[in-house]
């Protein structure tokens, strides 16, 4: 078989790899949106369940820490050495990460060749710290060797030497085109530049999928969705709670507004809200 015919079956198979990578990648933002709007049903139950009782809630804590710190001002008036209470956090609800769209591949190049500028400063550096990290080593004499190439890059870097860093780049097996740039073929170039960009947007994706399976939504969702299968009522015993705080804080705030630093409550009163406010500080009464 002849040099070209060799090279047509090798970009015929690269083609063949690359639209059976874009199909995988078109696979994966599928599923990431079919989950993701799966949680965001949840979400928007609960928020419709329980956000204006969290909205209510927070106004009345933001109400007793403004009363407290009036208390504790005149506290200190008299002496006494009170700390400032910790300022009461409002409620966040759910929110799901959302997956970036991604960019269009270039167009397939018409012309057999290209040419290739030089490669930046950074470029080579980004490249260099790619291929000479010491986490590529296979044992730990090579591990010693790449930390030495390594350091000789970052010095490199960091004195602006290109040709220093060129020369560890072709040392490493860099390809010389993209180390000094020239003349190319374009069909093989665009191949490359389109394989790393698809390779890339799925790693992204596949960071989305498990930031977006991490976030307590998912397990908070599970846990509704068992309850509600044995015929309980999840939100409803959340709104109940909240409600019953809500009645607490009013009476705390009914008390509080009426009270004045001379008050032999007043100290006590402070000291339930500074107490309150620190375990809500190691665990929100939130969706979380």
């Amino acid at each position: 078989m002849t040099s070209m015919a060799i090279d047509k079956l090798d970009l015929a198979r690269r083609h063949a790899q690359l639209a059976d990578l874009r199909r995988y990648l078109d696979v994966q933002e599928r599923e990431f949106a079919t989950r993701r709007a799966q949680l965001q049903t949840f979400v928007e139950r609960y928020t419709s369940s329980l956000e204006s009782l969290y909205l209510e809630l927070d106004a009345l804590e933001s109400r007793l820490h403004d009363t407290t710190c009036r208390l504790i001002d005149g506290l200190r008036r008299q002496g006494a050495d009170w700390p400032a209470p910790r300022a009461p956090q409002a409620t966040a609800m759910p929110v799901l990460p959302f997956l970036p769209s991604g960019a269009a591949l270039p167009a397939e190049p018409a012309q057999a060749r290209i040419e290739l500028e030089p490669p930046t400063l950074k470029t080579l550096y980004r490249r260099a710290a790619k291929r000479l990290h010491p986490d590529r080593a296979t044992d730990e004499a090579e591990r010693r060797a790449c930390e030495q190439r390594m350091m000789a890059a970052n010095q490199a870097y960091a004195a602006q030497d290109r040709a220093a860093l060129e020369q560890l780049l072709l040392a490493a097996g860099e390809d010389i085109v993209r180390v000094h740039g020239g003349s190319t073929d374009a069909q093989r170039h665009w191949l490359k530049t389109c394989e790393n960009a698809v390779q890339a947007r799925l790693r992204v994706v596949r960071a989305h999928r498990a930031a977006l399976e991490a976030t307590p939504v998912r397990s908070l969702s599970e846990a509704i969705e068992r309850a509600e299968s044995q015929g309980l009522d999840p939100f409803g015993v959340m709104a109940t709670r909240l409600r019953s705080l809500i009645r607490e804080r009013r009476q705390e705030l009914y008390i509080g507004e009426r009270l004045n630093a001379e008050s032999k409550l007043a100290p006590d009163f402070v000291q339930r809200f500074a107490a309150r406010s620190h375990a809500a500080s190691r665990g929100s009464v939130g969706w979380q």
